[in-house]
């Protein structure tokens, strides 16, 4: 273990991962084609040179959620964070792209500067899409057999789509008074980013939903989805919803090869910004956070064409600012500066699991591991005090759930084991 800490770079030091470390049994499986240039992606794992054990059989109301390290590195605020096979990106204000080495959590490599504030990062096969305050979207191939590992490979909207549309009036939209742009183009930050059946979404403050399509990286379709500011993308099944300041969450479906129609409008509380949407993996339930701090649950139907509200729940005092869903927990981040877990029932409602604090600032992103690990998940977290913080969130209860609002995880200092 000396010997791991040896090796890393000083400035990780000062984060001082904390045990237990994590390691992984690796294979590697993608979905892009390019399978020999795609990221390895870690299959199982466990813990080792353990100071506590998580129990095999836990006792009544045991809870613990335990930072496991808190890494530090980005001269901005974390703004978003995505999975790509074996590490964890964080994008930042201050214009960087840190990538973090899973299971020991050391800073691998950095990349992108220089490009704008980073809005929002996907990824897909060795692919990875930063969005940008320049209202840009950056294509980067990620491959070990270059010493570049994260290589830009191409801008949108391409130099391509610039000279096929530009000479024609007709591709020419108004912005505001006196300026147009072509259709291709946002005209405000890209907020949110979203990919799904070979397609990018892309959300911006400019109040529009892009189609990009990942194979030549052209913009299908430009729609004017919302009357304020777009601030989350999330997809399920055939349905992309968009969350906005209007106050609405919107569901679009794709109709043909190139256009999406709405299938429906779930109405969040009236004069409050929804700031983030997520959605269950059959698609039937969704989630809005709003800058009220409330979270709203809509049940869906078969058709996926109605909505109706099935739970209300005051989460934070703050807005709520991210949101993210592991299998039946609903995790949520928050001005206020901690993060609630929430449990669902089997009618799509919600019951309060516990809190998490830690932060100094805001809760900007979440990001949770798909992968098990000791009878848990882990869950990263990124804040504007320019952390990126690493949680164990155990799945078991204990039989000793509490319905109640009130607040039964207490604060774990950093490392403290």
């Amino acid at each position: 273990m000396k010997a791991l800490f040896n090796s890393m770079d000083p400035s990780i030091l000062q984060t001082k991962p904390s045990t237990p470390l994590l390691y992984a049994a690796t294979s590697s499986s993608c979905t892009s084609s390019e399978t020999d240039e795609s990221p390895a992606t870690s299959d199982r794992f466990e813990f080792q040179n353990l100071k506590f054990k998580i129990p095999s059989n836990p006792t009544a109301g045991f809870y613990s959620y335990k930072s496991l390290a808190v890494l530090s590195g980005h001269i901005g605020s974390v703004s978003c964070l995505a999975l790509c096979g074996e590490f964890i990106l964080s994008g930042s204000q201050g214009k960087d792209i840190i990538v973090w080495q899973q299971p020991d959590l050391r800073q691998f490599t950095k990349f992108g500067q220089g490009d704008g504030s980073v809005k929002a990062l996907a990824s897909i096969g060795n692919k990875v899409f930063t969005a940008h305050q320049d209202s840009r979207i950056r294509v980067w191939k990620v491959s070990r057999s270059s010493e570049n590992i994260f290589r830009l490979v191409d801008t949108l909207p391409t130099t391509k789509d610039y000279l096929g549309k530009f000479m024609k009036q007709s591709n020419y939209v108004q912005i505001r008074r006196h300026h147009k742009r072509l259709w291709i183009e946002h005209a405000d930050s890209i907020s949110c980013l979203a990919v799904h059946n070979g397609l990018i979404y892309s959300g911006s403050w400019d109040k529009t939903l892009k189609v990009w399509r990942i194979s030549d990286f052209k913009c299908l379709e430009s729609i004017k989805a919302h009357d304020d500011a777009i601030n989350g993308l999330v997809s399920s099944k055939r349905i992309i919803y968009s969350a906005s300041a209007d106050g609405k969450i919107k569901a679009w479906e794709k109709e043909g090869k190139s256009t999406h129609s709405l299938k429906g409008i779930l109405e969040g509380h009236k004069d409050v910004s929804v700031n983030s949407v997520a959605v269950s993996e059959d698609g039937s339930l969704v989630y809005g956070g709003g800058s009220d701090g409330y979270v709203l649950g809509w049940l869906g139907n078969k058709l996926f064409d109605s909505w109706r509200v099935i739970c209300e729940v005051k989460a934070h005092e703050m807005a709520v600012l991210c949101m993210c869903l592991m299998g039946e927990f609903l995790c949520c981040g928050s001005a206020d500066r901690s993060i609630s877990i929430w449990k669902r029932e089997i009618n799509g409602g919600l019951f309060r699991f516990g809190v998490i604090k830690g932060h100094e600032g805001p809760v900007k992103c979440l990001q949770a591991s798909p992968r098990c690990v000791g009878g848990g998940f882990m869950l990263y977290s990124g804040s504007l005090d320019k952390s990126l913080r690493v949680w164990w969130i155990p799945k078991y209860s204990g039989g000793t759930e509490d319905t109640s609002p009130i607040q039964r995880a207490e604060e774990i200092s950093p490392f403290s084991f």
